[in-house]
């Protein structure tokens, strides 16, 4: 090659997503979606969203399970105390049943007697609903005797569990105890309802204590004692609520502190990621405040050095590239002169070298063609001096790509022919491929790559693809002699580099010619990609884009083709 193989760039997939019409939003992509991804997105962008987020999902975390915790513990004194009052009171005033039966003269009637006695002992005194009696036959009780029940207001046996009631007569000795779910009409409901209409209930936790006593000659009858737990229901509705605002309040503190902490390591992060980008689009000048003598402001000190050392650096470097590019420039023009003279005598040695000697002779020969050699480098040298200096233009018209090859391999012809390789272009019949291009550029670079295809192709078949797509059009260029080694392919463009350094040129080429082929490239846009492997041939591929200046997301041709992968038909 006139130049080692070429720099591999990774290629863009190519773009094959269905289109969208303009405004519409994504098919299935409802409202609930895009703000979960729009979440996402901000959870993977913004570190203080995310401090902010894990701390109030781990705060309400810890503070749910310590409150849930302290709230158990509260929560069992009250009722466990009121268990215990009223298994107490129960007791008693069971007992006080249980003499008053047991001291029964006979007079008044039982019933009669039954019904004052729990009236007056066992019934709380008018209005009070801390407590509710039920005083019924029990379901073991075979007597004939039989004394009517007695309820008091607002409840009935049916508040009494069946289950209860089975423990009550199974071990009458003992206090039976269950707590219940009690219905009770509400205090502003009673009295209120339409005929016809129920009034409304209220559902409260209730003690319920069973008990046992004998009626003389009317064997055995339940006292049913309910409790209920509305004013300790009360007590922890209002301490559930002091532990909702008080671990809603420290959630919140907690998380403006972190919100508070992280802003004050983001703000200066983010001042210096700015900082950053100014300096690399070319702001030399960009600093960062760092102020006092903590971790930030030794990060804003340590940003400002390497941003002076980077500008210190910058300038020497620009100064040297000036020196070069000025140096290159000077001496290409300076040889100009000199070269011109030395053409026209080697232009008349060459013509009479058939009167010369044969060792004369040749030696015109040699001269002759290696003036041309010299020509072809001081040329490259001076457009590279253009590159390096930014004054490349480009002329760009729309051309035909199968014509431009056509007229490279049709130059190369005797190249070829002197080097054994066959030059073979595929291409479909009818088919082009136009694109809007500098024809000299893209000329120079095909020449530059079926030349190079040619010379370390070793005498093998080189093949040339022409392809385009809605967007762009590619030429590979394939040989199958030397191949690249691992590693070569970034060096490729490298001026002057050459992939054997004791290979002989056989065509004349100028070493950076590769490198001016990369330049003409990127010019246009476009890519210049290589690929190969040690004995089995390289593959060098150009792309550009049909429009000038348009967007390169893919290449219609594969760098690295399979079989069947590019089109077969031969020219």
């Amino acid at each position: 090659m006139t130049s080692g193989p070429l720099t591999e760039e990774t290629e863009a997939p190519d773009a094959s997503s269905p289109e969208v019409e303009a405004g519409a939003a994504p098919r299935g992509d409802g409202f609930v979606v895009r703000q979960v991804k729009a979440l996402v997105d901000l959870w993977r962008r913004s570190l203080r969203f995310r401090v902010v987020t894990s701390t109030l999902i781990l705060g309400l975390v810890v503070v749910s399970i310590i409150s849930l915790t302290m709230y158990r513990s509260i929560a069992d004194g009250p009722v466990d105390n009121r268990i215990k009052l009223a298994q107490t009171e129960s007791r008693k005033l069971t007992d006080d049943a249980q003499a008053g039966f047991n001291g029964y003269t006979g007079t008044p009637e039982l019933p009669v007697f039954a019904s004052n006695l729990v009236n007056r002992t066992l019934k709380a005194p008018g209005g009070d609903e801390s407590r509710y009696v039920i005083f019924t036959r029990s379901i073991d009780n075979s007597s004939d005797v039989r004394i009517p029940s007695e309820e008091s207001d607002d409840v009935s046996l049916e508040s009494v569990p069946a289950s209860l009631r089975r423990a009550v007569s199974a071990d009458p000795s003992r206090q039976q105890t269950m707590v219940i779910d009690l219905d009770r009409p509400t205090p502003d409901a009673v009295g209120s309802a339409f005929p016809g209409q129920s009034a409304s209930s209220e559902t409260i936790p209730a003690v319920v204590v069973g008990s046992q006593v004998e009626v003389p000659s009317a064997d055995k009858y339940d006292i049913y004692f309910i409790y209920p737990m509305d004013r300790e229901e009360a007590t922890l509705g209002t301490i559930s609520r002091s532990f909702i605002l008080g671990a809603l309040f420290l959630i919140a503190l907690v998380s403006a502190i972190a919100y508070i902490v992280t802003s004050m390591i983001v703000t200066p992060v983010r001042r210096a990621a700015a900082a950053a980008e100014r300096l690399s689009a070319g702001h030399l000048n960009e600093r960062m405040s760092a102020r006092g003598h903590d971790d930030l402001a030794l990060l804003g000190q340590s940003f400002n050095e390497m941003a002076d050392n980077l500008q210190t650096q910058i300038r020497q470097l620009e100064g040297l590239s000036r020196v070069q590019q000025r140096f290159v420039s000077d001496v290409s023009h300076e040889l100009r002169t000199p070269l011109t003279t030395i053409r026209m005598a080697a232009d008349l040695l060459h013509s009479s070298r058939d009167e010369m000697d044969p060792i004369s002779g040749r030696s015109a020969e040699l001269l002759h063609d290696e003036l041309d050699r010299f020509e072809e480098l001081l040329a490259d040298l001076l457009e590279i001096s253009r590159y390096d200096a930014g004054a490349a233009v480009l002329e760009q018209d729309p051309v035909d790509l199968f014509a431009i090859i056509d007229r490279v391999v049709a130059s190369t012809t005797s190249i070829a022919d002197a080097a054994g390789s066959e030059v073979t272009v595929h291409r479909a019949p009818g088919q082009t491929a136009i694109a809007e291009v500098d024809a000299r550029r893209i000329e120079r670079v095909l020449r530059n790559l079926v030349v190079n295809a040619i010379e370390h192709g070793e005498g093998r078949p080189v093949n040339v693809w022409v392809g385009s797509d809605d967007e762009a059009a590619a030429v590979p260029v394939e040989d199958h002699g030397v191949g690249l080694k691992a590693g070569e392919a970034s060096l490729v463009f490298n001026r002057f580099w050459r992939a054997d350094p004791a290979r002989t040129r056989t065509t004349g080429g100028s070493g950076p010619g590769l490198a001016i082929a990369l330049e003409d490239a990127r010019l246009h846009h476009g890519w210049l990609q290589a690929r190969g492997e040690p004995g089995a041939g390289s593959r060098f591929r150009l792309t550009v884009p049909k429009v000038a200046g348009g967007p390169l997301a893919g290449s219609p041709l594969p760098l690295t083709p399979r079989e069947g992968d590019l089109p077969g038909a031969s020219a």
